[in-house]
């Protein structure tokens, strides 16, 4: 058990715990509109109103009713989720499979985005314990009007801290908290709508976006790395092993860092959580598997708005390791750099949690360079299926996919530590992925060749 405290505070870290400050199973938006300043404004919303929005295909109903929001699940002497959920659990109060949420910043510097000195918000994610997720867990809530929302529920405030420390790089905010919620938020348990008593439409979403402000305000990375003589730069460099141990001597625990050529652009905060994400305790832990993709040395640390130098130090990433058998990453390899990872539905994500694959031998012995001399294999290799979260792995229609619609999964073979499909080793797509976007990997010539590697874990 972590020996830190256990409850969040918005307001900072102290000492290396937590200051408590979430003491009461209302939203922060109920209470706000209860105070004395708020009554006039509250009694506006003694009646109901509803109107629609329209954006897309989208028909979404918004409800301005603060007053007669509901409040979360009550959750007395609730578990602390990633341990061992006891038979008939209450979801509502034990966030469960994805127990381990991460809270996720960016340092952006060519595009700038935010204060010169504050990371961003990227999001809050909740990972399975063993580093898989789920994502996009409920359509019908992926709703395409979170501005809206929030304004609605009278938490202009929120939406202006966003619009200033929630930024996307290319200036799509709204469109990059839509992709949020739908991805993750979606996706955690305890925001379930029958988590509520006397549930209103979208106040989850509301809960999700402060919940993740709340996290972000507590977790000032530029403070903890300057007091720790880690400031930006475009000549010093630092270790990968100053820049987590600056973190995690005020955290408690180990964080998750990620670089791109070279320079240090995002940490993952990561947590456990007793009770409920709206009113539980979040636990400072240790990242649910090895994701960080910075070099040991040679890290570079950016002032927003410099433009990358011609990089001395490439970030190798994880050397592949074992051969493919039993559980591991999938890194993608672009440029002879690791640059990210397959995650769970076969796509390639460079900023995202890697998913965990499994290896199963077929006993097919398949050729691994292609070649054959009079009518028999030369360097033969012995195949193997591959399955995440998702499913079976398989190449469909040109493009590698994992889901439960796979009903026969592709056996793969290896060529040195290289994933290799009828025999060649090199996969395709049509450029790099950055940001929250995804690529489809392809088995035949697009722009972008890439190599997959295979990481035992």
């Amino acid at each position: 058990m972590p020996s830190s405290a256990e409850v969040v505070s918005a307001n900072g870290i102290q000492n290396g715990t937590w200051s408590p400050s979430f003491n009461t199973y209302f939203p922060s938006y109920i209470l706000e509109s209860l105070q004395p300043s708020n009554v006039m404004s509250s009694l506006s919303f003694s009646i109901r109103t509803v109107y629609k929005v329209i954006l897309g295909t989208a028909q979404i109903a918004l409800h301005t009713n603060i007053a007669a929001a509901g409040t979360p699940a009550s959750c007395p002497n609730p578990g602390l989720s990633c341990s061992t959920a006891p038979a008939g659990v209450d979801t509502c109060c034990f966030n469960t499979p994805g127990g381990q949420l991460l809270q996720t910043q960016f340092w952006d510097t060519n595009p700038p985005t935010g204060p010169s000195n504050s990371w961003t918000v990227h999001g809050l994610w909740p990972d399975h314990c063993d580093g898989t997720y789920d994502a996009n867990c409920d359509p019908a809530r992926a709703y395409t009007n979170i501005s809206e929302i929030i304004q609605a529920a009278g938490q202009q405030s929120l939406l202006d801290y966003m619009n200033t420390y929630w930024k996307d790089y290319q200036g799509n905010d709204e469109t990059f908290w839509e992709h949020e919620w739908a991805k993750h938020g979606t996706c955690v348990s305890t925001l379930e709508p029958d988590c509520y008593t006397n549930y209103v439409p979208q106040q989850e979403v509301v809960d999700y976006f402060q919940k993740t402000v709340d996290l972000f305000q507590g977790l000032d990375t530029y403070s903890i790395l300057a007091a720790a003589g880690i400031t930006p730069s475009t000549s010093r460099t630092y270790t990968s092993a100053q820049i987590e141990s600056a973190i995690s001597s005020v955290q408690g625990h180990q964080v998750t860092i990620g670089c791109s050529s070279g320079a240090l652009n995002e940490i993952w905060y990561h947590f456990n959580v007793r009770g409920s994400v709206q009113t539980g305790t979040f636990v400072a832990t240790d990242p649910d598997g090895t994701k960080s993709t910075c070099p040991a040395t040679g890290v570079k640390y950016l002032p927003k708005g410099t433009t990358q130098p011609a990089s001395t130090t490439t970030s190798a990433g994880p050397a592949p390791t074992g051969s493919f058998s039993g559980k591991g990453y999938l890194n993608v390899v672009s440029g002879g750099a690791t640059k990210g990872c397959i995650i769970s539905g076969g796509t390639w994500y460079t900023s995202g949690t890697c998913a965990t694959f499994t290896a199963t031998a077929t006993g097919a012995v398949l050729p691994s360079s292609g070649d054959t001399m009079d009518g028999k294999l030369m360097n033969p290799a012995s195949g193997f299926t591959l399955t995440s979260s998702k499913g079976k792995c398989a190449i469909s229609n040109g493009a590698l996919t994992c889901a439960s619609t796979v009903t026969t999964a592709t056996v793969f073979t290896s060529a040195g530590a290289n994933l290799a499909y009828n025999g060649a080793t090199n996969f395709y797509a049509d450029s790099v992925p950055s940001g929250s976007t995804q690529a489809t990997i392809y088995s035949t010539s697009h722009p972008t060749a890439v190599t997959i590697t295979w990481q035992s874990v």
